[in-house]
């Protein structure tokens, strides 16, 4: 790195220092990530650990023998006896969560789509499986069949492990995507503030008549972009990392461990800073096309999309990661923080996303000097 480009780098870096804009981007944007983490754990515990009675309203279109009152009991399920019109009008007035219609052997739960809905279908399956097993027993055993060779022909165990948890893979994925999303946006303000904003203001024609070379002006600006980049991403990853372990002592997750090993931050911080580089050239190349500091803006806008819903997607799909997606920018760090989550990390697909993303910042850096050679840059002919 030469003198001039220090010397554009300090300048660069006292501007953006100087600016509450870009300091909000670099610094205010990361403190969000503790609010999205601790609501999302807050609202999967609630969820899972609702009160029955939010649900527990079931109506039922026909008397219940005194069995079916002790099993609907077992189940805490508040009992509500009417007929199939006035049931249908209670749902509407929401004093019921869910009715049961029964025609000789067959039962119908009706209802309407909600989440509670949901519970009061899942308690009142519960319910009828619990009383069909009752009268297949009864019945074997009035026909002098043992009950439990028939009724236990198969058994089942479950074993779940601690690291199948969804709650606790969703929590963190989204928290990392939301790191991206905050190095993204804290990038787009300073660089165009260094580039479009220059323009705006003439100091960039002034730049341009001092004897420097525009590698030197182009590698100072980037730095500094990268270096707010970066900065927000290592503050949005200690949050995160804060977040997560507060996070930790929530029911839903008791039995889980949130917090990440050495070897997975390392990871991350690696990933973080390529990301940082890669969007930081990106975001100078497109707004140095730009006339006004508005029109940069406008510009980069779909950037910030761009780099949020690959992300979202391949998390929603369960998407692995391959050779050739690791080689995808965007998608590559996003299917690299899944692997760090899931401690699959393959070297070889991360090598994969450092070349992929360091051979497009060389052609980015490339096409942006290109631009500074002449005075075009000034009126984007």
């Amino acid at each position: 790195m030469t003198n001039k480009t220090l010397v554009i780098l300090k300048k660069e870096l006292k501007e953006t220092f100087r600016d509450k804009k870009s300091l909000t981007m670099m610094l205010i944007i990361p403190l969000l990530i503790p609010f999205m983490v601790m609501g999302m754990a807050f609202l999967f515990n609630r969820e899972l650990n609702r009160p029955v009675t939010d649900y527990n309203k079931i109506g039922f279109s026909y008397p219940l023998t005194e069995v079916e009152k002790q099993i609907a009991d077992n189940f805490q399920i508040d009992v509500v006896n009417a007929s199939e019109d006035d049931l249908a009008q209670m749902l509407e007035e929401e004093e019921i969560n869910l009715y049961i219609v029964k025609d000789n052997n067959e039962y119908y739960l009706k209802g309407h789509s909600s989440d509670n809905t949901s519970l009061a279908l899942s308690l009142a399956e519960n319910y009828l499986r619990t009383y069909k097993e009752y009268l297949q027993t009864t019945f074997l055993s009035q026909t002098g069949m043992d009950a439990s060779s028939v009724t236990n022909i198969i058994n089942w165990h479950s074993e779940i492990t601690a690291e199948d948890n969804f709650f606790k893979n969703y929590v963190i994925i989204y928290a990392f995507m939301f790191i991206i999303m905050a190095i993204t946006v804290s990038a787009t303000y300073p660089a165009t503030d260094a580039t479009a904003g220059e323009k705006e203001r003439g100091t960039l024609e002034t730049l341009l008549t001092l004897p420097l070379k525009s590698k030197e002006i182009i590698v100072g600006k980037f730095l500094n972009v990268a270096l707010s980049s970066i900065i927000t991403g290592i503050l949005s990853l200690i949050l995160a990392i804060i977040s997560l372990r507060i996070a930790n002592n929530f029911p839903i997750f008791a039995d889980q461990n949130l917090t990440l090993s050495f070897k997975s931050l390392a990871f991350s911080l690696i990933a973080i800073i390529t990301y940082s580089l890669l969007i930081s050239g990106l975001c100078i190349a497109i707004a140095s096309r730009a006339k006004t500091f508005k029109e940069a803006q406008s510009a980069l806008t779909p950037l910030t999309f761009i780099s949020f819903f690959p992300s979202m997607i391949a998390f929603m799909i369960n998407l692995p990661n391959n050779l050739i997606l690791s080689c995808i920018p965007f998608l590559n760090t996003t299917l690299i923080f899944t692997d760090i989550i899931n401690n699959q990390v393959n070297i070889i697909y991360l090598l994969c996303m450092l070349i992929s993303n360091i051979i497009l910042i060389i052609i980015v850096f490339k096409i942006i000097i290109n631009q500074y050679h002449t005075e075009n840059i000034l009126f984007n002919d």
